[in-house]
């Protein structure tokens, strides 16, 4: 399954945010602590450049926090970037940040200069309630599902600091299945594209080779399931989705792993780690060099039948 989901307010944001880099001192990307790597935006490292960064690992408090401190050290090492965890659960660590970019940006420290700061993230990654945390007040829309945010603003949340704000964004291919599975895992895109069935059978594979405690703990399991779909099978029973015959709805059954893997009463659970995305970085890396070279073969293919 490859997701597609890429309304056109966000190809019209990835377009500003192009135009508008050059302006800016600092970005600030706000990430999902569930899935560091999935939920950054690959356009951002190929036209940040040089300029500093920072990566908000927002919603801490639902990540697997062993792992949350791997990513940030996995992700300090690129230059000009530094890492910040945090949950809205303590709005005193997010006013921290005016602090941090005041530090990776010295020459800006005088109150007289306005620092300028982008602020981007994908849909759903709890930037707008951030942002109203940062500037004291209700500036952003907040809701509880993606694209809420549909326009640009320019917000002054003190400190000598001008954040500007963009859209939620995906990008227009999700070249790694896995990426969109884990987008849509957390709640990233809207459950309206999405089958919920495919996307938690994917869920459930991962925790159960990975958090296979919790989905005992949390079902009351006496036994783990082999597989995802009798995984999924194994929460119908015990949550009552059955039809008559006691046949499993198994539809109902993905949506109440979906929802508490997301509410984060199944445990903290982090979705990804720094040394699976190397693997799957590398394997694309293949994929794309396969694909060429069938481009490649088709062109030479058509040249000669002419």
């Amino acid at each position: 399954m490859l997701i597609q989901w890429y309304p056109g307010h966000m190809h019209k944001a990835s377009k500003e945010v192009k135009e508008i880099l050059p302006q800016v001192d600092l970005v600030i990307e706000i990430l999902d602590a569930r899935i560091p790597f999935s939920s950054q935006n690959p356009m951002l490292a190929s036209i940040r450049g040089d300029k500093p960064c920072i990566k908000v690992l927002n919603k801490s408090d639902l990540a697997d926090p062993e792992l949350t401190q791997q990513w940030q050290s996995y992700m300090e090492q690129e230059q000009n970037v530094k890492t910040l965890a945090l949950t809205i659960e303590h709005p005193e660590k997010i006013r921290q940040l005016p602090e941090l970019c005041h530090k990776m940006l010295p020459d800006k420290d005088n109150q007289s200069k306005l620092l300028h700061a982008l602020i981007m993230g994908i849909p759903n990654v709890g930037k707008s309630t951030l942002i109203n945390i940062l500037a004291g007040r209700t500036i952003a829309k907040t809701g509880n599902e993606p694209a809420v945010t549909k326009h640009q603003q320019r917000i002054d949340i003190g400190n000598g600091i001008i954040l500007l704000d963009t859209p939620g964004m995906l990008w227009p291919n999700l070249e790694n299945k896995n990426t969109g599975y884990r987008l849509a895992t957390t709640g990233a895109i809207k459950d309206t594209a999405i089958d919920h069935e495919d996307i938690a059978q994917f869920a459930a594979g991962y925790l159960l080779q990975h958090y296979p405690e919790f989905l005992k703990e949390r079902f009351q399991l006496t036994e783990l399931p082999k597989g995802d779909q009798e995984c999924l099978a194994a929460i119908g029973k015990k949550r009552g989705c059955l039809r008559a015959g006691g046949r499993v709805e198994i539809d109902k059954a993905a949506k109440i792993l979906l929802a508490e893997l997301r509410a984060g009463t199944l445990g903290r659970i982090t979705l990804e780690t720094p040394a699976m995305m190397e693997q799957e970085l590398a394997e694309l890396v293949i994929i794309r060099e396969e694909k060429a070279a069938r481009k490649k073969d088709r062109k030479k293919n058509w040249k000669a039948s002419r």
